[in-house]
């Protein structure tokens, strides 16, 4: 059986998150390599049901504090009944969005501590990280134009809130990115998609067969 392996994808709204999960999986198959594609919030029943909680209403429905529990429990589901079994089974997973979306939204923007985010990390999900976390990033507001016009969807609470808020995300993902090398690799998102998908694929070749 080879190696299961954990991938996320991260990076503001607009960035291209959905596409390269798509594109990496397509790839990963031409090589022979099953992934499981899924996304935070969601990707179980339970969580998804959370999911319809966290993206509809007003931006000020829930706190910041109650946002970062609701995540912690939905993620929580996920990883018991999506991305272990995934991974115990020998596949890859791909993951839209994990815990750092949590850490950049909630904790940076939201201002909370990241102590505290990582603490019911630790508890809900036994403090599961990535292998490996795909930075896609572009300007804040390239991206608040690239998310006005998909699919021609209503913003979701989190899209919808101010220019300061997703410039606080983005600066916190870089931050990440800088403090935690091993783990994250920061992929230039301004281009095409398909040469982002080639950037992801080159950083993996490590570990393709």
């Amino acid at each position: 059986m080879t190696e299961g392996r954990f991938l996320s994808l991260e990076g503001g709204e607009g960035a291209g998150k959905s596409t390269q999960a798509r594109a990496l999986a397509d790839a990963l198959a031409a090589r022979g390599v099953h992934a499981v594609i899924t996304r935070e919030p969601g990707g179980s029943a339970g969580a998804e049901a959370i999911r319809t909680l966290l993206m509809e209403g007003e931006a000020t429905r829930w706190s910041a504090h109650s946002e970062a529990l609701l995540f912690a429990a939905a993620r929580a589901d996920h990883v018991e009944k999506v991305i272990r079994p995934a991974m115990g089974a020998g596949n890859w997973v791909i993951c839209d969005r994990f815990i750092d979306s949590t850490r950049a939204y909630q904790g940076v923007a939201g201002g909370l501590e990241d102590a505290a985010i990582l603490a019911l990390h630790a508890f809900g999900s036994r403090g599961l990280l990535p292998d490996r976390t795909f930075l896609l990033a572009l300007p804040p507001e390239e991206g608040a134009a690239r998310a006005a016009t998909r699919d021609g969807a209503a913003a979701d609470r989190f899209a919808a809130r101010g220019e300061d808020f997703h410039v606080a995300v983005a600066g916190a993902f870089d931050r990440f990115a800088a403090h935690e090398p091993q783990r994250f690799r920061r992929i230039d998102a301004t281009r095409p998609a398909e040469a982002v998908t080639a950037a992801i694929l080159a950083d993996l070749a490590d570990w393709l067969p």
